[in-house]
């Protein structure tokens, strides 16, 4: 089974682990229960509105919450908006419960909170509900070319 987020990350040599479980609801809880992986080090791939018709990508660790007034910082706006179920899915051509921020249908920024650093390796969202990817938090930077900042609470 490959993923548009899967097929991208060994397209450009990126190394990863492949995560199965079974997937019977949506939400990093569930996901780090089922997959008895740490729920700090178990990412959410968030898609927010930050004005202006543009959007970006918010990776924050599944024990804390996306803290909007630090993201709309860091992209120099006044708000920060999450984005509803139909237009996430409709910007990342995946399913709320299974986004990842890898390959998604259009390119979007990203910000990775700065706590996921703190660990070798994390599990993300491989793009298919009950369908992880575990690997190290520097290969996500390179991967998205994304931003760190402290965007949770």
């Amino acid at each position: 089974m490959t993923t548009r987020a899967i097929a991208y990350l060994r397209n450009i040599n990126t190394l990863f682990e492949v995560i199965k479980y079974d997937h019977r609801e949506k939400g990093a809880e569930f996901a780090a229960r089922a997959t008895a992986f740490p729920l700090e080090q178990t990412v959410k791939t968030l898609v927010v509105d930050i004005e202006n018709k543009n959007h970006c990508l918010a990776l924050v660790p599944g024990n804390r919450q996306l803290d909007l007034k630090k993201l709309a910082r860091v992209f120099s706006v006044k708000r920060a908006a999450m984005a509803d179920v139909a237009l996430a899915e409709r910007l990342t051509g995946y399913h709320v419960g299974g986004i990842s921020p890898f390959g998604t249908r259009r390119k979007l920024p990203a910000v990775m909170d700065e706590l996921i650093l703190k660990y070798q390796e994390i599990m993300i969202n491989a793009g298919q509900r009950g369908t992880m990817l575990k690997m190290a938090p520097q290969d996500i930077i390179r991967a998205l070319d994304c931003e760190v900042a402290a965007v949770s609470r």
